[in-house]
């Protein structure tokens, strides 16, 4: 019978517990988080009506805080069942002596009941908080209540929650708190607007030493309490860093570096405050081998003279010279030139088109290297001119860069000097191709070859004009009018690029990346940790040339079923495999030099076509091409 009963009695608790479950909403309304890789906080932005409360789970709180709050609050906490009738009876006879309310009696479970579903303090809602406790403990355990009261406990203000409140009365996690710190937000708790420290220090600091000495002296000894000293005197503003990117992920994990975004961000303020009226800056770091970011400024936040809501990582602005790396590596790929070949920067017109270099004059005979690092025009489209646009465009696309041009605009000559739209993290990416072997994000497309990545790469180690690291590869691009200044590096674990600019792409006079965005560029390579130290450049270009051509035969152009315009001469090319070479189009071979690794083919006319090549091993690649 009694088995019947204690049956009868179950299915009653069950059947109403699922009528009518507890009220999780405050619970679940939380602030929204970003963390940074390690998992620390990295960007808070309210719950909904402006309330700081971010989850607080029992192992995000150090030992000693557990042991405070339940020696505080509730000292048999774990061995009843969400409700003390001792501590009922205690509460209920202090009542019928003093003939007012001495103490609640109520468990942290009670606690928790109330702070799910606030109600006027009265026998009706102690009621209710009892069946609550009870039915929390049911459902939730006592891990389950610990984190209930951890989220919402008010901590003053709009701060709710002992993470809410760690971070902001003491601007650090919970974990890392000491005794003396874990008691006022254990204190706070309790009456959180007569106890906020910033207010009332002094009754703050009594409650606290009380929590401390009276509650747990097993926690803290007097010399600890009288060593506590003062409480703190205004609040942490909660983190706000990476704000683009945070506002983008709204919540969850992020790849940052906690430590190098807060750097990076100090960078970008001290700089921010040197540069005119309305220029704005952005800045990003990733990681070389797995193109995550690992820290990004995308302009200055909240500041409407700036655009400071819009992020200029995503703004699409002309690269100026900070494209010539790829059109070399291109050339290195396709063997028309190697560092130590010789040419002449001479003016000279490629139809219409008459590039002059940035200071209008001309240097002559130089090495290829030295054009590159010296970012001559005229060499760069003479290359290109070579290359064909299309080829540029094609390995751009294969990088993550989607080339932007003028509606109708075929790619042209003028891609080479920044005639093209991108983005300061297309361009990243485009720059960590080249310090990874020519490989791209994702699946590991190969873009360019690897040896001629190399070269390109070895080419830009050069010291920074002002000071800096050692070992990093750089490049900087201004765009015409000095509407943009960059500057993009890499040394073996990072690539960074820096771009200084008018949100509304008005030009700056006088303003270049050398000027405006290499300095920052050098800054952010200085608060990167060291990465293995790359050989001098001389060396670096020996160790590339000396690389053996060790890649899978391709086409790089064209690209995959491509759709070309009827035009005359089309130039195919081929990477990877080992010479001598055959062109097909369709079968029949093309009139070339096998050596080399391009053929001149002119379409008879529209139509679909099969391109093929093949090495001196027998490997053969291919694609499908339309001719419009």
């Amino acid at each position: 019978m009694f088995l019947g009963v204690f049956a009868a009695l179950a299915g009653a608790a069950w059947m109403l517990d699922r009528a009518l479950p507890p009220p999780m909403a405050r619970f679940e309304n939380l602030a929204r988080e970003v963390t940074a890789r390690d998992g620390r906080t990295l960007s808070v932005l309210p719950a909904a009506g402006g309330i700081w409360r971010l989850r607080t789970r029992p192992e995000d709180v150090p030992p000693p805080l557990l042991a405070l709050l339940i020696a505080a609050e509730d000292g048999r906490f774990h061995s009843h069942p969400g409700v003390d009738p001792l501590a009922l009876a205690r509460a209920a006879t202090q009542w019928i002596r003093a003939g007012r309310v001495v103490s609640g009696g109520s468990t942290l479970s009670m606690q928790a009941a109330r702070l799910l579903e606030p109600r006027p303090r009265n026998l009706r809602s102690k009621l209710i908080e009892i069946a609550r406790a009870l039915q929390l403990e049911w459902r939730y355990g006592k891990r389950g209540v610990l984190e209930i009261w951890l989220t919402l406990a008010p901590q003053g203000g709009n701060l709710e929650g002992l993470r809410a409140g760690s971070l902001a009365w003491f601007g650090r996690a919970p974990a890392a708190l000491d005794a003396a710190e874990s008691a006022l937000l254990v204190a706070l708790a309790r009456r959180p607007e007569a106890l906020r420290p910033d207010r009332h220090p002094e009754a703050a600091r009594r409650a606290r030493d009380a929590v401390l000495l009276a509650r747990a002296p097993e926690v803290a000894s007097s010399a600890e309490i009288a060593l506590a000293g003062a409480v703190p005197a205004e609040r942490h503003p909660l983190p706000r860093l990476a704000p683009h990117l945070a506002r983008q992920l709204r919540e969850g994990p992020s790849t940052l570096d906690l430590d190098l975004q807060r750097g990076v961000e100090g960078i970008a303020g001290e700089a921010l405050q040197r540069l005119p009226d309305r220029v704005s800056l952005a800045i990003m770091v990733s990681d070389l081998s797995s193109r995550e970011t690992r820290a990004l400024v995308g302009g200055d936040w909240m500041n409407p003279s700036r655009a400071g809501a819009l992020d200029l990582s995503r703004a699409v602005r002309s690269p100026g010279s900070a494209l010539k790396p790829l059109i070399y590596a291109l050339a290195f790929e396709a063997g028309t030139v190697t560092p130590d070949t010789v040419l002449d920067d001479l003016p000279r017109r490629f139809g219409d088109y008459a590039p002059e270099n940035f200071d209008r004059a001309f240097q002559g005979r130089l090495r290829i290297a030295d054009a590159l690092r010296q970012s001559l025009n005229q060499p760069a489209v003479a290359l290109l001119d070579q290359l064909g646009p299309l080829r540029l465009a094609s390995a751009m696309k294969a990088a993550g860069v989607l080339p932007r041009l003028p509606p109708g605009a075929e790619p042209s000559l003028p891609l080479a000097l920044g005639g093209v739209g991108v983005t300061l993290r297309e361009m990243v990416g485009l720059y960590a191709v080249l310090g990874d072997g020519g490989r791209a994000a994702g699946a590991g497309q190969t873009v360019v070859e690897a040896r001629a990545a190399a070269l390109a790469s070895a080419i830009l180690v050069q010291p920074f004009p002002g000071g800096g690291p050692a070992g990093i590869a750089w490049k900087t691009g201004t765009s015409w009018g000095g509407r943009d200044a960059w500057a993009l590096g890499m040394d073996r674990r990072h690539v960074v690029g820096v771009w200084v600019g008018r949100p509304d792409g008005t030009p700056m006079p006088g303003a270049t990346g050398a000027r405006l965005a290499l300095p920052l560029l050098a800054q952010v390579f200085e608060r990167l940790p060291p990465a293995p130290r790359a050989p001098a450049p001389q060396r670096a270009l020996a160790l590339a040339a000396a690389t053996p051509m060790t890649d899978a035969l391709r086409l790089v152009f064209p690209p995959p079923h491509a759709v070309l315009p009827e035009a005359g001469r089309v130039v195919l090319r081929a990477a990877g495999g080992r010479r001598p070479f055959t062109f097909l189009v369709d079968g029949a071979p093309l009139t070339t030099d096998p050596a080399r690794r391009e053929a001149a083919w002119i379409p008879p006319g529209p139509g679909f076509y099969r391109i093929t090549v093949l090495d001196a091993e027998g490997a053969a690649a291919g694609t499908a091409l339309r001719v419009r």
